[in-house]
């Protein structure tokens, strides 16, 4: 049985450690504010350049020898980018963990960022905005950002060229110095791990290390409605968003059993009545996206010109049937959701990294971790009466559709 410990450091981040008696590994997830949404406006592209930074030298280790101590300790180490932190996540044996630890903290606290690595860290981050155009359906994901959040959440986190521009060493390096501090951030630690041992070697570690920032404020409400964007191809991407409960809210369980009953696999609603029944598109699903303040439902169709108004209509159809009597999840649907859902409660608890991210992710989003047991009684405490119930006073509202292909499309009635 594992036990859950949370720990105030005293310079003000928070500690969540899950010790996992049945692994060797262990696992680090550490969120840090400053991303996308935190960029300045002159610099949007900051934080996606913190991220490879901060992979390339820290302390008195430049960028070779810090991945040179990092292998020696047999750590795989990442840095990923959100709306509000980065994160960086570690995998490693639990016995490396002591000398692994002042690593990744030199990583946040001492980052080089020297002079010679920014020219090619900007360099990527170009090459990103660029290889958009290949990728029609990310491009399409990120208009739809663009168009349904307010800013400043509804950057894509890519940056803009002009942004990337403006960023030189030294602004880099004193921006981080300025926004990376302790106030709001989470360190989750999950597998062989020993909460008390890592409590004190952080506060030692972090001695030096206080302070904080405010979260920015969200702008206006996006217009949202149709749009399109022309490209000359023979696929055409739609998306379709609207909001739906944040991960904080009651009601965000059962937001997760509708979206599972539309996007389950084969035996999905979406691709049931899109793909198999009428033959309309190569790829269809729908995704949940949940913070702690805003969530939002995006359902996607990739489909050929001659079929993209139809795949468009029946889409939008689908999601407002949900509203309607005729359009209630039956039993067969709502007990392969809840299977599914199980499933993957089973799955990540086998593995550290993903307990990691998880704990992280609801200290973030909750407020408070969340254990295994707790995630899976939560589940077993949905009915299907409760999810119909739901959905009856559950309205769409104002919905953002994206489309990108060669030709603009018709808008359904009502959307």
């Amino acid at each position: 049985m594992s036990e859950i410990v949370v720990h105030a450091l005293e310079c003000g981040a928070t500690l969540v450690v899950e010790r996992m008696p049945s692994v060797r590994s262990a696992a680090v997830s550490w969120m840090i504010p400053g991303g996308s949404a935190c960029d300045p406006d002159d610099g949007q592209g900051r934080a996606t350049m913190w991220v490879e930074l901060l992979l390339r030298g820290a302390g008195t280790l430049p960028s070779r020898d810090q991945a040179d101590a990092f292998d020696r300790l047999g750590v795989s180490r990442s840095v990923d980018l959100g709306s509000y932190n980065l994160r960086i996540a570690a995998g490693l044996l639990g016995q490396h963990l002591p000398a692994t630890l002042p690593l990744l903290v030199d990583m946040v606290l001492r980052p080089r960022m020297d002079d010679d690595a920014i020219d090619p860290c900007r360099d990527l981050a170009l090459q990103a905005i660029e290889s958009l155009n290949d990728d029609p359906q990310e491009r399409a994901s990120h208009l739809a950002r663009e168009r349904h959040y307010p800013a400043p959440i509804n950057r894509s986190g890519l940056g803009t060229p002009e942004g990337l521009a403006a960023l030189d060493g030294r602004r880099l390096r004193d921006e981080w110095a300025a926004q990376a501090l302790p106030r709001g951030a989470i360190l989750a630690f999950a597998g062989d791990v020993d909460p008390a041992a890592i409590a004190a070697s952080l506060d030692g570690l972090f001695r030096q290390w206080r302070g904080g920032v405010a979260e920015p404020a969200l702008g206006p409400a996006a217009p949202r409605g149709y749009h399109h964007e022309d490209d000359p191809s023979n696929q055409v991407q739609i998306l379709l968003l609207h909001d739906a409960p944040p991960e904080s809210h009651p009601d965000s369980i059962l937001e997760k059993v509708v979206v599972n009953v539309l996007s389950g696999g084969m035996a999905g609603r979406l691709f049931t009545e899109v793909r198999e029944k009428r033959g309309l598109c190569y790829a269809v699903s729908a995704g949940y996206r949940g913070d702690r303040d805003f969530g939002s439902l995006s359902a996607y169709v990739g489909t050929t010109p001659e079929k993209a108004q139809q795949s468009l209509d029946v889409l939008h159809d689908q999601l407002a049937m949900l509203e309607t009597p005729q359009g209630r999840i039956t039993p067969d649907e709502f007990a392969r959701a809840i299977v599914g859902m199980k499933s993957s409660v089973v799955f990540s608890g086998e593995s550290s990294g993903a307990r990691a991210a998880t704990l992280a992710a609801d200290i973030r989003r909750l407020g408070r971790p969340r254990s295994l047991e707790e995630i899976a009684a939560q589940i077993d405490a949905v009915s299907l009466d409760a999810v119909n119930d739901y959905l009856a006073r559950r309205p769409m509202g104002r919905c953002t559709i994206q489309t990108l292909g060669p030709a603009a499309l018709e808008p359904p009635s009502g959307a």
